[in-house]
């Protein structure tokens, strides 16, 4: 299924998280906290001005990003997990 976000939404897959600390501990799934880096998978065309021009997102398709601990709308598709947010919600892309 190909799936495509409105407006200033962007399709975010959560990166996975490290299993070990620095030190070796191995980490349970329980208490692993939910990763704040994503990689953008799908964006939408882009939100209306107050002029109603399109203005394009500045995050791209494949851009890896940082976003808030509690943003966006977990949903599942085609059996992955994902997260559908507004482009403000998300606070960088990292290089």
């Amino acid at each position: 299924m190909k799936f495509r976000p409105l407006h200033d939404r962007v399709l975010v897959q959560r990166m996975e998280s490290e299993d070990k600390t620095a030190g070796g501990i191995i980490i349970p799934d329980t208490a692993k906290e939910k990763p704040m880096e994503g990689k953008v998978i799908a964006i939408g065309s882009g939100a209306r001005d107050e002029t109603g021009k399109v203005q394009p997102l500045d995050v791209k398709e494949g851009d890896a990003v940082l976003f808030g601990k509690w943003s966006g709308t977990e949903v599942k598709i085609d059996g992955q997990d994902y997260l559908i947010m507004k482009e403000s919600d998300i606070m960088g892309i990292i290089s």
